[in-house]
């Protein structure tokens, strides 16, 4: 599964501190997420789609 959240960042012009703000999420951890270096917990996840206020399923794609 990759993680969406940078792409997404990225096509918002969202920086990490504001991501952190909306969500919950620490901004290391937005970082680490954001920059593919650490895979989220699914309730992680779930905390930064409900923050953006956007699917749950538009912030990962699947391999298959």
């Amino acid at each position: 599964m990759k993680i969406l959240l940078g792409d997404y960042m990225y096509q918002h012009n969202l920086t990490a501190r504001q991501v952190a703000i909306c969500t919950g999420v620490s901004k290391s951890a937005i970082n680490r997420i954001a920059n593919n270096q650490i895979s989220p917990r699914m309730d992680t996840l779930e905390r930064i789609a409900k923050g953006l206020k956007v699917p749950f399923s538009s912030l990962y794609l699947t391999d298959f």
